[in-house]
């Protein structure tokens, strides 16, 4: 959703936001407007932008294809207007995997420099290292300069992935390292700590020099490093626990004939705004609030629930691992999901289940797995003994 598929690789969907088109803008009025040639200076801007993003998927994939040797799925690479992302339904678990699908981007973009490098040096004068920055800064870019510039940038891409901060490459060079020390938790705790104080040093920096793009990036790695950390908190608290243990079984279901007017005075009486709706006992479909919002606009009250519902969305079963279902939910964007077995409803996990989970786990560690009622039960029996 808000990308366009441009192609695929090995099984990987290689898509484009649609807000990509911004950079191109970017960099054709920024080579173009510095320059006393406008269309030769857009057209260099536009052509090494694409071209620097083509190395920008291949460090992407460098990373996608070494997490798939170790059993993680990549849903799909997305191009934006300030770098990639490889989305993967988890990460490598053991410290050494991690290290190696952190390293593995930096190394394809060293490799790309050091090969656009050579090629350089092999069909171009030695003087044109010295010539290619000014010549781009003061806005007189040759296509002598394309390759130079392209080998600097990819091996200032790989050089600044490697700062140790979430979301770089770095920031899980750094935790991989530390998690062979430490626990998970712990190291996930410090890199991220280290990563917001780099944050706080580079938006200094960018105030002092009144650098707005320094700035910007500050922010980045900051938010980054804090969503890292706020994950990986989930992910260790709902750690073992099942979906059974957390979704609301008295969730009330809709049918595919009921009008949306039912929806809205279920949703009036009570906390639900999203519904499963079933057939009986079969689920063949979810209405989301949204769904109900748009289904009263173009269609009014009286329509068919069946008119709007989706039917294509995750489901959940309640052996299913909790923290999975939790990523599964977001990664759709959805409030709540349907929790079946077979094609039977049971009921449906809410973002407040999750989040009530978390709250109670966060305060008492090992409450919902029974761990406490073991320790009570252990407790229980040393004090008859006595």
């Amino acid at each position: 959703m808000g990308s366009i598929k441009l192609l695929t690789i090995r099984g990987i969907p290689i898509r484009m936001h649609i807000t990509f088109p911004l950079i191109l803008v970017l960099a054709a009025f920024q080579f173009g407007l510095a320059g006393a040639d406008w269309v030769r200076g857009a057209v260099f801007g536009v052509i090494v932008t694409l071209l620097l993003f083509v190395g920008v998927v291949l460090h992407e994939l460098a990373h996608s294809l070494v997490a798939m040797g170790f059993g993680t799925k990549v849903r799909e690479i997305v191009l934006l207007p300030l770098g990639g992302v490889a989305r993967m339904e988890n990460l490598p678990e053991r410290p050494s995997q991690e290290l190696l699908m952190a390293v593995a981007g930096p190394v394809a973009s060293a490799v790309i420099g050091a090969t656009l490098g050579a090629i350089t040096r092999l069909t171009l004068p030695d003087e044109i290292w010295w010539e290619f920055l000014p010549a781009i800064a003061e806005g007189r870019p040759q296509w002598t300069h394309l390759l130079p510039y392209l080998a600097f940038v990819n091996i200032f891409l790989a050089a600044f992935n490697l700062i140790p901060a979430f979301p770089m490459d770095g920031g899980r060079v750094l935790r991989a390292l530390l998690a062979a020390m430490m626990p998970y938790g712990r190291a996930t705790a410090i890199a991220v700590s280290i990563g917001q104080g780099l944050a706080w040093l580079m938006g200094l920096v960018g105030l002092l020099r009144r650098d707005v793009l320094v700035m910007l990036v500050a922010l980045f790695v900051y938010i980054g490093a804090t969503q890292e950390g706020r994950m990986t908190q989930v992910k260790l608290a709902l750690a073992g626990l099942k979906v059974g243990r957390a979704f609301s079984r008295r969730a009330l279901p809709v049918g595919p004939n009921d009008s949306l007017a039912h929806a809205v005075d279920l949703t009036l009486e009570g906390f639900q705004s999203d519904f499963p709706v079933c057939d009986g006992e079969k689920l063949v479909g979810m209405l989301t609030r949204a769904d109900i919002l748009l289904g009263l606009k173009e269609h009014g009250p009286t329509a068919a629930i069946h008119r709007v519902m989706r039917q294509s969305y995750p489901v959940a079963s309640p052996d299913d691992d909790l923290f999975e279902v939790q990523q599964r939910m977001s990664q759709a964007g959805l409030e709540a999901i349907p929790v079946v077995e077979g094609a039977a409803f049971q009921g449906l996990l809410t973002r407040q289940d999750l989040e009530e989970v978390y709250t109670l786990v966060s305060a008492r560690p090992g409450l919902l797995r029974g761990e406490e009622r073991e320790r009570l039960k252990n407790r229980e029996a040393e004090n008859a003994k006595n």
